[in-house]
């Protein structure tokens, strides 16, 4: 028996082996003829395999064959028993085992294994029959299951690793290449002898030629290792490892047991839905409890021992549950009289009462944001743009993990408590989808599939919207209009019943104690009359005008303080700037009766009817000449609100913008519906008012109060249907749905006349996430329109030329050149084309995959010499396997690819649809150009300069191995897989990326 390096072996007896390769084709030298034994000689290098008694690499080779042995089968039997180690063939896997193991093996390998009868062959010399069932079933599948495209082995084999390149990352992910020990995987060759008719004459497959396979010529997605974090996720790749995961299921176990198995994987996904919904109920109403009492602690606290029986950690509500008026309540000790102080001083008590206000409030909110700083950073905003962002496809890391979770439900009972201008309820939607990503790590079948766990959150986060306004319609419909990218019809199923879960929840712990989801729910006894249609426009104006001018006015805040920090200006720290907001807001707050109350009370008393009131702390059902100051203090308690909440929200703390936008909308709104009621009231004779009857009350203030709210919500948010329903469900009036949506259309159309952005939008596009709405109807390219023919933009005009780029070549590559590229650019990819001269694509390798390939090539247990070892992309069918490092495997062999002189609008809705993280761009095959996500997010969004802008001084980019380093000319590196992949800066005010990115 014959040893055979396909690198072609120097010896005698081996064959032609000259410079270190074999023809396949070609017969032994010196009078000797070479291998003909008919045997699968096994070229994957192994632990544990047949082959020949010399370790490999040993210079004098046993030259004789079968056919000289006289039938003596004692050698054969001392080859079979002979075991070489992976230190000599430097091999990953044994070729036995490999009969166990054999789902390394595309679909197609194994049919073509089965086509060329390798496994079944038989020979005259090999007299024992264990010889003859070995090869019998040489790639017996025995675990079942469709290996489809793309596929290299089982989900936590390969395409599940949470770690890239490195040595640790190759030490902590064994088996990521499919052979156990996290070597560079099986050989991309097989090899069959076959006896020689003519020891000269190799022309014919039948005289001795070894009949070499591709087993990596099924070409597909290739493998993958864990994202990286702050890049895109690639949206076919993990629906087609689900695809493949999914048959497997199927084939894997037939019959009963099957459709168990088959039930009990569906259902991981209900599991998951149910216990986000138990814990988003149980943290919303925690912290609705919390922040109540925390607020309620700024003016005093509940006095224990006394007749009412209260106790300390009672809010005030609770403290005063039983009495009409809150004055008549005994329990409740506010600071001034807890300290002695008479009620004769008047002056002093509310100078002392004002102390203790503002001081609390500046330590709820230095608290929140020393939390936030110094624990978890991505606790800070509302977290829907990062949410929507992630839906995307986006990958960030530690957003969702449960340090986030603690220290976002902490730092938002602190921080509503402090009484600044900010909310809980968006926020809500962060704190449920950190639950549902805590609870998918129990499922490793959700878990390691990134198109999967995005499902699961879109429908985690509608319960976050139905536990924030006790509306579970409207948190399924917020989450398919706002915040989802991939939104299929199985989805709103599973939204629905996480949302109702939560709700159910929140109703059964009741935090209130009143039979509400939420503080500010009402019932309205009476309807709407006719000529109330010209307020409620009016309404919808305002809300529209204010939406506009609030998200000017925020991001100029925001534009203004990254500016500053951009010119190294002086610029207080986040922790500085969160005190001294909280401290103008709780001097301004005070003296306002409207302001100083917690924004949940204040807008729960806006809503209600003065009918219904027993209490009215706030004199909003005066009657005469007090309404007049009613109204001033009203709008002007609307105009402070407006000014604080644009330089709250931002801020690094937990601070949504849905509340205090209902409450200047609801302060608007009130102050028209007191104007419309005196009005009625005054002259209930007027043309406009006889439809008004007799006895009933004929304008009620808080619809006009709930109106507003709609319109100054939609108009910064942008979202129209959900908001219809939300409100809806708060009012439980269906009388009312009309005059809503009047509103709320006009307040969108006068919003999109200021920007089409709305709040979460603009954050997105500033922070510069690369975020491609999928679900704009408008025009996706309105930076364009400045061309003379926007309609007729060609992809060439601005993708990223091939004189631009690093491209490798198929071959001439060692993995210490490699390893140079590597170092030498921050791409996040490399097109692959057959050479500098005909630049024909043939594929595409992430920055990662190559990276962890080098990285465990150069490590034990193979440990191949960088310097030494040829690296390829193509097939090379004398390349020895045990010494070169073949990386098909990792390379996406079918890129998306598109005609160059394709149009613009065709290639946005290409990413926009598929989600795809890049295109190239050919002529006949060969390669053009490259666009990826993030400069088509430049172009969508007018920042095509800041793509292309950077050191003048550099220079072009090439085909390698050249020399150059692959900038543009002005530059900026441009061919990255994502320079989505953009870090977040140390700027605490910025929590976008880095302006010097990567594109």
């Amino acid at each position: 028996m014959e040893s055979f390096s396909a690198a072609g072996q120097q010896g005698n007896g081996g064959g032609n082996g000259g410079n270190g390769r074999s023809s396949p084709y070609q017969s032994g030298q010196n009078g000797q003829n070479g291998p003909h034994d008919n045997t699968s000689v096994d070229l994957l290098g192994g632990d544990d395999i047949s082959t020949s008694r010399q370790p490999y690499g040993h210079d004098e080779v046993d030259g004789h064959s079968d056919n000289n042995n006289n039938g003596d089968d004692d050698d054969d039997d001392e080859v079979e028993d002979h075991t070489i180690t992976a230190a000599e063939l430097g091999g990953p896997l044994s070729f036995k085992r490999r009969q166990k193991q054999t789902n390394f093996l595309p679909q197609s390998a194994r049919s073509l294994l089965s086509t060329f009868g390798m496994g079944n062959t038989s020979s005259a010399s090999n007299t024992a029959a264990s010889r003859a069932a070995r090869n019998s079933n040489l790639y017996a599948h025995e675990r079942g299951g469709p290996i489809g495209l793309g596929s290299a082995g089982n989900d936590d084999a390969f395409e599940t690793q949470g770690v890239v390149g490195g040595a640790a990352a190759a030490a902590r992910a064994p088996g990521v290449y499919g052979n156990g020990n996290g070597n560079s995987g099986p050989s991309n060759i097989n090899v069959n002898f076959y006896p020689l008719a003519n020891g000269n004459d190799g022309s014919t497959p039948k005289s001795g030629v070894p009949h070499v396979v591709d087993w990596y010529a099924a070409e597909g997605l290739g493998r993958r290792v864990g994202y990286e974090d702050l890049t895109a996720i690639d949206w076919i790749f993990e629906n087609n490892k689900e695809r493949q995961r999914q048959r497997a299921l199927v084939a894997g176990t037939p019959g009963l047991l099957g459709y168990v198995r088959r039930l009990l994987d569906a259902g991981q996904v209900w599991v998951v839905l149910v216990l986000t919904g138990l814990a988003a109920g149980a943290l919303a109403a925690s912290i609705d409890v919390a922040s109540d009492w925390l607020g309620d602690l700024k003016a005093g606290y509940c006095a224990s021992g006394g007749t009412d029986g209260g106790a300390f950690y009672l809010n005030h509500q609770f403290c005063c549950m039983g009495y009409d008026e809150g004055a008549k309540c005994e329990g409740w000790r506010p600071w001034a009289a807890a300290l002695g102080l008479s009620a004769s001083s008047a002056v002093g008590k509310w100078f002392l009462e004002y102390l203790f206000f503002v001081v609390l409030s500046v330590t709820c909110a230095l608290c929140a944001a020393v939390l936030v700083k110094e624990y978890a950073i991505y606790a800070k905003h509302s977290g829907i743009p990062e949410v929507k962002t992630m839906l995307g496809g986006f990958v960030m890391r530690r957003f969702l993990g449960g340090w986030t979770l603690l220290i976002k439900s902490l730092g938002l009972c602190l921080a509503v408590a402090s009484g600044m201008w900010l909310g809980k309820e968006g926020p809500f939607v962060h704190v449920a989808c950190c639950c549902a990503n805590l609870f998918i790590k129990l499922f490793p079948s959700i878990n390691n599939n990134e198109a999967r766990r995005r499902e699961v959150l879109s429908a985690a986060s509608a319960s976050g919207i139905s536990v924030a306004f006790g509306s579970p319609i409207g948190g399924v419909l917020f989450s398919l209009e706002t915040l989802s990218y991939y939104f299929p019809d199985k989805t709103m199923w599973q939204s629905f019943v996480c949302a109702m879960t939560a709700a159910f929840v929140l109703q059964a712990l009741d935090p209130f104690r009143s039979g509400k989801l939420v503080l500010y729910q009402v019932k309205y006894t009476t309807g709407w009359h006719a000529f109330e249609i010209v307020p409620f426009v009016l309404l919808g104006v305002l809300g529209g005008l204010y939406g506009g001018l609030f998200i000017k006015a925020n991001m100029w805040i925001a534009q203004w303080k990254k500016d500053r920090v951009a010119r190294r200006a002086w610029m207080p720290g986040p922790v500085t700037q969160v005190l001294a907001v909280a401290l103008l807001t709780a001097l301004i707050n005070y003296p306002n009766l409207y302001m100083r109350a917690q924004s949940s009370e204040l807008v729960s008393n806006l809503f209600s009817e003065c009918s219904q009131m027993l209490d009215d702390p706030f004199g909003l059902c005066k009657t005469g000449a007090a309404t007049a100051g009613t109204i001033v203090l009203l709008l002007f308690a609307a105009v402070l609100g407006f000014f604080l909440a644009s330089i709250t929200f931002g801020l690094q703390i937990p601070a949504g913008i849905v509340l205090p936008s209902m409450a200047i909308g609801a302060l608007t709104g009130r102050a028209v519906g007191i104007v419309m009621e005196m009005w009625q009231r005054n002259h209930p004779g007027f043309l406009l008012f006889q439809s008004c009857e007799q006895d009933a009350q004929c304008v009620i203030p808080g619809t006009y109060a709930i109106v507003g709210a709609a319109a100054a919500l939609t108009g910064v948010t942008r979202v129209t249907v959900s908001i219809v329903v939300i409100v809806f469900e708060l009012t439980g009036a269906l009388s009312y749905v009309l005059p809503i949506m009047v509103a709320v259309m006009l307040s969108k159309w006068v919003g999109d006349a200021f920007s089409r952005r709305g709040i979460y939008e603009a954050w997105i596009h500033f922070n510069e996430y690369p975020y491609l709405d999928n679900s704009s109807s408008e025009d996706p390219m309105p930076h364009l329109n400045n061309l003379q023919n926007p309609d007729d933009t060609l992809a060439d005009q601005v993708m990223t030329r091939i004189e631009d780029l690093v491209v490798l070549t198929a071959t001439g590559h060692t993995v210490a050149s490699l390893r140079r590229i590597l170092d030498a650019h921050p791409y996040r990819g490399f097109p692959i084309v057959s050479d500098p001269r005909d630049a024909i694509l043939l594929g595409y390798i992430s920055r990662a995959e190559l990276d962890f390939t080098l990285t465990a090539a150069t490590q034990p247990p193979r440990a191949l010499p960088p310097d030494e070892t040829e690296a390829f992309f193509a097939h090379q069918p004398l390349a020895d396997p045990r010494t070169t490092l073949d990386l098909r495997p990792w390379m996406d062999q079918t890129p998306l690819t598109l005609p160059a002189r394709a149009n613009l609008h065709l290639v946005v809705n290409y990413f926009q649809k598929l989600g795809l993280r890049y295109v190239l761009f050919t002529d006949r095959g060969v390669l053009q150009g490259l666009l990826t996500k993030k400069d088509v997010w430049c172009v969508l969004n007018g920042a095509e300069e800041s793509r292309r802008g950077g050191n003048a001084s550099s220079a072009g980019g090439g085909i390698l191995g050249g020399g150059r380093d692959g900038t543009t000319p002005s530059g900026e590196p441009r061919n990255s897989e994502d320079d989505d992949a953009d870090i977040l800066d140390d700027d605490p005010l910025s929590p976008g990326p880095v302006r010097d990115s990567i594109l």
